[in-house]
């Protein structure tokens, strides 16, 4: 095996084992226009996309996560690679399969664990991290309006009791 073999194989190693999550997708029909216009919608979630040889990806994936989806680098195979958001990539590659049917969903990682198509679609679905973190924030905030809320409204009538009985005795 070549030097450049060795070096493409020891880096994408190296991405297996940073990565959180990654999709295989097969994008067989698409033309460049299109790959470009995915490969821009992902980076700017700060996932990364790479084309890849299958046999090359086999041996990079030896001993990391993506060992366990082996079998599903055949064809022609892409991977969107994410090291934070585990969900971004499904939320820009659902979406864009669904406009461009000719992107095939394979297979995928998500923190170790091995994940179906279908998975990756009802992953997709899901609200992000930051939107989850708001919605319990809004959750713990609404008790605490209200009670803040309420405790103004006694202290008001207390103040308006105190105000008529001040007008009442002069």
């Amino acid at each position: 095996m070549n030097e450049i073999k060795v070096t493409l194989i020891n880096e994408l190693h190296d991405k297996f084992l940073r990565a959180k999550g990654g999709i295989l997708s097969d994008y067989r029909g698409l033309n460049v226009q299109q790959i470009t216009e995915l490969r821009n919608n992902l980076r700017e979630v700060s996932v990364e996309f790479k084309v890849i040889k299958n046999t090359l990806a086999r041996r990079a994936s030896k001993d990391t996560q993506f060992e366990s989806i082996i079998d599903s680098f055949i064809g022609p195979t892409s991977i969107a690679i994410s090291y934070d958001d585990v969900i971004a990539p499904a939320k820009v590659l659902i979406p864009f399969a669904k406009r461009e049917p000719k992107l095939k969903i394979t297979a995928g990682i998500i923190q170790g664990r091995a994940v179906t198509p279908e998975e990756i679609v009802t992953l997709s679905e899901l609200p992000s991290r930051e939107e989850l973190l708001s919605r319990v924030l809004c959750g713990l905030q609404s008790p605490l309006t209200n009670l803040v809320g309420g405790l103004q409204g006694i202290l008001r009538r207390f103040l308006y009791t105190l105000k008529a009985i001040e007008e009442k005795r002069s």
